[in-house]
């Protein structure tokens, strides 16, 4: 395998995708457009994304019988400063477990539960 970022895409699974859409969108400032899956019982919108540029991109996905919520994976999405980001995020309907702490050299992150359950971090250099 040539090297290159470890991960390539992710899924957050969820169960009401228009709260999750709304909270994601309202959450981190961006536009979810909708992926088409022809002849699956899949709903799904992905994040923006710029395919040249470093990092990688995902979606909110709902299927049926799947389930949101803990699952052991946390995925972080990076923001200018995550106690703001975290602070939105509350205000739509998430919670904060962890407030803003650093993670010496590495900047800081804040915890966030979503609307559906999932667990997610933020990631901020300042």
């Amino acid at each position: 395998m040539s090297k290159q970022n470890p991960i390539g895409w992710f899924e957050l699974y969820v169960q009401d995708m228009q709260r999750a859409k709304n909270f994601y969108e309202a959450t981190l400032q961006v536009t979810l457009s909708q992926i088409e899956i022809p002849d699956a019982n899949i709903e799904m919108f992905g994040f923006e994304q710029e395919m040249e540029q470093y990092g990688s991109s995902g979606a909110l996905i709902k299927v049926n019988g799947v389930p949101s919520g803990g699952g052991g994976t946390m995925v972080y999405f990076s923001c200018e400063d995550c106690a703001e980001t975290a602070a939105r995020a509350q205000t739509h309907g998430g919670h904060i477990k962890q407030e803003k702490m650093q993670v010496g050299e590495y900047g800081f992150v804040c915890l966030v539960e979503d609307t559906e359950g999932n667990m997610i971090g933020l990631h901020s250099n300042q």
